[in-house]
Order: structure tokens, then C-alpha cells, then sequence
């Protein structure tokens, strides 16, 4: 009884030992990080449509550069840790010119007021769209509805608008096939709410060197000149201005020396393109502030990494399978990957909620009870696809220490994929994606400044400082400290799975398949569990190691019970 009393006593003071670390980070994250100057650096970048190379992205870029400097981390000459602060801007050539989009104007002739402008909606113009001559174009518009075979019979449409209510993009082959001379159309999804926002517009490619030029209409514009072109013949003034030119791709890359094990590292990832407030100036302004923190706390010896911390901004996906797969020494090294977009949501005008993305564990394979997955939509994950890993409990756990602290409304969903985060997984590293969804401004000309909450930004930033100060400076009380509470966040998941299973099968579901979820929810822990052996920095006993036998044969106990259970 003694050495039972002993044991639990020993594991109780490790865990309150690492609880005190984390919550020493909390402190200092919570009043140093300034969300005035993560809002600041959003507005600035907010103001451009930003595509890789061109103006708005490269300033965009120049500007992260500012605040590192001014936060005391150096121009990079020879290597990353040449000194404890680093920074460099890699620069690649383009395959083709950057894209810029500077004007447009659609006006019904006859009518005062234009139909629509880029000053208001200025997602209007396709990304890779070319300009109309200096004055514009005038040229009678024909709508051809759904353009099916029978809304076409008999339409002229050579050196004609053809307007549809339809995808614009589904118009411009047509455009480019009949001699048309540009096309107009409006799709937005349904979460976007287009009949009640109906100034919204989402941006979207168009193939360049199509022929023609295109525009977007949101739903109000859609319907005005629909209505227009079922009372007769409907004339069209219409102007677009954009650029192209030669330019390098810029991606900007911080690093924080560890002084211990200085190749292995947590890697921060936002990416800069795309013309929204939320996506992802939030992401680019939220991490400038982390990095510009980070500095401070470590020139006045607050934080003491011992693994490095990288800030990386640039191309979504793009830049950060590059940082991965350029060098593979590096990326031996690295441990954790974040992912920051769309991170400073006012939620009560987006209608969005913080959210977790996981990695690939079963619930992306079974989605149920609290488990939904958002309006971005289910990836195909197969059981040989799930990433058993610590670090999603880690990391949520985090979020939710805050989210009570703050009054922030925490949530998580399975795997989805099509952010920075993917690039990791991709690689075998752990990665996660800090997000906001749905939004029903998502992607469109009203994702502007007034929709973003320096609060929010504020309570994501400290999140996820604090997960990675914990992490690159583990040692043996961290690791069993998360022992621990994975093994309690296990034994709740089974729980639930298993009331869920016992439902299903009474409603007819087969017992089998019920008892393979379970199963499969089982073993991911076990398998979660034996990836915490590596977090600390100098292991230096056995200690973690026994713990985590210890608590894989309670997982495994419970995961038989319940299995038995659903056999009955």
C-alpha cells in the first residue's frame, strides 16, 4: 500500500510540475501578446488581392519583414543559426507573370447606377483575366439561363456578352467557342447565404489565355440584369484593368535557435495569398506578433528553447511542402507542424467557430456523435491513413485551458485536408490546423476587416505559443504529465464510442462493425501513447517509458471490456 501511495505520490508531482510550466507560458502569453498588433498588421495586408509575386503578396511579405527586424531577429547571411534570431526571404522565379487585378466597372446602358464595381466587390474580376481596350467594351448581352441545348437554339452570339446563371467559369469555353467576346455568371455555395448577403462574390481562376474576358456576379447583380434581359434587349458597358508581370515568389522564414537539440523543431505556417481579411491576413498578422513575442521573451531570457522554432509565410501549401521537401536533413528535424488560417474570426458576424483540425484519427473514418465534419467536406481517409499521435489531445487540451480562461468557444473536427497543415501529414509529421468554419463570408468580397476580432487573434496566438514553448522545452514531467492526460482523454473517447456502438447496434447496425470502431479507437490511443517517449528533450530515466506501459494496459483493458460488451 505504501509503495502504491509512493508511486501515485512521485506521478502527482511531476504532473503538477509540468502543469506549472505550462501555466508559466500561459502567463507570459497572455500579457505579452498584443492584439492590437496582430489587428494592425492584418488591416495593412487586408488592403491587397494578394497571388504569389505580385505587388500586394510581395508587400505584404516586406512588411513581416519589418516587424522581425524591429523585433531583433537578422538578415540570415550564411545559416539559419548563425545567430539565436534569424530570418531570410528565399526568392524563386515564376513560370509565369504575377497577376494583378487593378479595375472593373459593369454598367447597363441607359441606366445611372453601374450594375457593379471592383470598388465594392472586388473578387468581380477572375484571377488570370485579361484587360478590355483602354475605353471598354459595349456589346449587347445574351442570356442564356443554364445554357442547355435548348437555351441556346438559335442564339447569336459572336462579338456578344453571353451572361448565364450559371458558374461563370462553365460560360467562358462557350464565350471562347461561339465568338463571344466575354461571359458573365454567379455560383456561390450555399453556406455562403447568397440570397441574404447578396453582395458576395468568391474569387476564383479562370485558365489564362482563354480568348475572352469574364467576370463574376454576385447574386444581386445576377438578378438585376436577369430581370433586365427578360424584358428585351439589354446593352452592356464594360471595363477591366488588370496587370501581369515578371516577379520572383517570396517567402519570408524566421527561426528561433533551441540550444540544445537546435535540429529539431516546431514549424508555424501561414500563408499570405488570397484577397480576404480573415483568409489569411488574420493567420499572416496573428503570427507576426507570435514571432515578434518570441524575440522579446527570449532576449530577456523568459524562454529558453531547447528545440528550435520556425515562423514561416508565404504560398499556401506551396511554401511549406517546399520547407519539408527541399532538405531533407531539415525536415528529419522536424517534429510539429501548425497551420494558421483564417485564425481571427468575430464569430458573431461570420457565423464561424474556432476549430481544431485533427489529424487523421477514426472519427475521420466514423463521424459521429460530437464529431461533425464542416462545410469544407470529408476527405477519403482509410483506416491505413490514420496518424496516431499525442498531439491532438496536446494541442486541443491547450486550446481549451484558454478557451475557459477567456470565455472562447473551442471546438474541433476530423480531418479534411486543403490547408498548410497537409503538407506535413503528408511528410509523416505531426501537423494541425488552427481555423475558423463555416463562415459565410468565406472566400468572398465581403471577408473585409470589419469581420475580424483582435481578441480572437489573441486567444489563438496564445494557444498556440503556449503548445509550442511547452514542447521545445519538454523534459521528463512534461512527457508524463500528457501520459497522463492522453490516457484520461482515451478512456473518455472509448466511453463515448462505446455508448455510441451499443445505440447502433440496438437500432439494428452490425455488432461486428461496432466492435471494430471501438477496437480501432483503442488501438490509435496505444498507438498515441508510445509517440510521447521522444517529447522530452534529455530523457534521463525509464520513468516515462513505465508509464506509458502503464497506462496502454489500462487502454487495452477498457477497449477489451467494452468490445466483450458489445458482443453480449
Amino acid at each position: 500500500m505504501r509503495k502504491i501511495f509512493f508511486i501515485a505520490f512521485i506521478a502527482l508531482a511531476f504532473n503538477t510540475s509540468a502543469q506549472t510550466q505550462k501555466e508559466q507560458y500561459f502567463k507570459l502569453t497572455r500579457t505579452g501578446f498584443n492584439e492590437n498588433n496582430a489587428f494592425a498588421t492584418t488591416a495593412f495586408v487586408e488592403q491587397f488581392f494578394r497571388l504569389p509575386g505580385n505587388k500586394g503578396f510581395d508587400a505584404s511579405i516586406y512588411r513581416v519583414e519589418e516587424i522581425l527586424k524591429k523585433a531583433g531577429f537578422v538578415l540570415q547571411k550564411k545559416d539559419e543559426f548563425e545567430a539565436p534570431l534569424t530570418y531570410r526571404i528565399e526568392k524563386r522565379a515564376m513560370k509565369r507573370e504575377a497577376w494583378e487585378p487593378v479595375d472593373a466597372n459593369i454598367s447597363i446602358v441607359g441606366e445611372n447606377t453601374p450594375l457593379q464595381s471592383f470598388k465594392t466587390n472586388r473578387n468581380m474580376i477572375p484571377i488570370n483575366c485579361v484587360s478590355t481596350p483602354a475605353e471598354g467594351v459595349t456589346a449587347e448581352v445574351v442570356f442564356v439561363n443554364k445554357a442547355t441545348k435548348e437555351d441556346l437554339e438559335g442564339k447569336d452570339l459572336k462579338g456578344k456578352i453571353i451572361f448565364g446563371d450559371i458558374a461563370t467559369q462553365r460560360l467562358i469555353s462557350l464565350a471562347s467557342k461561339s465568338g463571344a467576346i466575354g461571359a458573365l455568371g454567379f455560383s456561390l455555395p450555399e453556406f455562403n447565404q447568397p440570397t441574404k448577403h447578396t453582395t458576395s462574390i468568391q474569387f476564383s481562376p479562370m485558365q489564362p489565355n482563354a480568348g475572352v474576358w469574364a467576370l463574376f456576379l454576385s447574386y444581386a447583380s445576377k438578378e438585376r440584369l436577369k430581370a433586365a434581359c427578360l424584358k428585351g434587349k439589354v446593352e452592356l458597358k464594360v471595363n477591366i484593368t488588370t496587370k501581369t508581370y515578371p516577379s520572383e515568389e517570396l517567402t519570408i522564414v524566421a527561426n528561433v535557435r533551441g540550444t540544445v537539440k537546435p535540429n529539431e523543431r516546431f514549424v508555424y505556417s501561414a500563408h499570405v495569398q488570397e484577397p480576404g481579411a480573415n483568409d489569411n491576413a488574420t493567420g499572416v498578422g496573428t503570427l507576426a506578433e507570435m514571432a515578434r513575442l518570441t524575440a522579446k521573451l527570449v532576449k530577456e531570457g523568459k524562454l529558453k528553447p531547447q528545440r528550435s522554432l520556425t515562423f514561416l509565410w508565404g504560398d499556401e501549401i506551396t511554401s511549406t511542402r517546399r520547407y519539408i521537401t527541399e532538405d531533407t536533413d531539415r525536415a528529419k528535424g522536424i517534429l510539429w507542424g501548425m497551420s494558421l488560417d483564417m485564425v481571427g474570426e468575430d464569430t458573431e458576424k461570420t457565423g464561424g467557430t474556432f476549430l481544431l483540425e485533427k489529424m487523421p484519427d477514426p472519427s475521420a473514418i466514423w463521424t459521429r456523435g460530437n464529431d461533425k465534419h464542416s462545410e469544407w467536406g470529408a476527405g477519403e481517409v482509410k483506416e491505413k491513413d490514420l496518424f496516431p499521435h499525442y498531439f491532438n489531445d496536446f494541442v486541443f487540451d491547450i486550446c481549451k485551458e484558454q478557451g475557459k480562461f477567456a470565455n472562447w468557444i473551442v471546438k474541433f473536427n476530423p480531418f479534411e485536408g486543403g490547408s498548410d497543415h497537409t503538407p506535413f501529414l503528408q511528410n509523416k509529421i505531426p501537423g494541425l490546423l488552427m481555423w475558423h468554419f463555416t463562415d459565410v463570408f468565406y472566400h468572398t468580397d465581403n471577408d473585409r476587416l470589419d469581420k475580424v476580432s483582435a481578441k480572437t487573434m489573441k486567444n489563438v496566438g496564445v494557444s498556440a505559443l503556449t503548445v509550442a514553448y511547452t514542447l521545445i522545452t519538454a523534459d521528463e514531467n512534461t512527457a508524463s504529465a500528457t501520459v497522463s492526460q492522453v490516457k484520461e482523454d482515451a478512456l473518455l473517447r472509448l466511453k463515448t464510442e462505446f455508448e455510441l456502438s451499443k445505440a447502433a447496434i440496438a437500432s439494428g447496425k452490425s455488432a461486428d462493425e461496432e466492435k471494430h470502431i471501438v477496437e480501432v479507437w483503442g488501438k490509435w490511443y496505444v498507438d498515441a501513447l508510445a509517440t510521447i517517449g521522444n517529447m522530452a528533450v534529455k530523457p534521463q530515466t525509464t520513468r516515462v517509458g513505465s508509464s506509458i506501459k502503464v497506462a496502454t494496459l489500462a487502454i487495452e483493458k477498457q477497449t477489451q471490456d467494452y468490445i466483450n460488451a458489445l458482443g453480449k
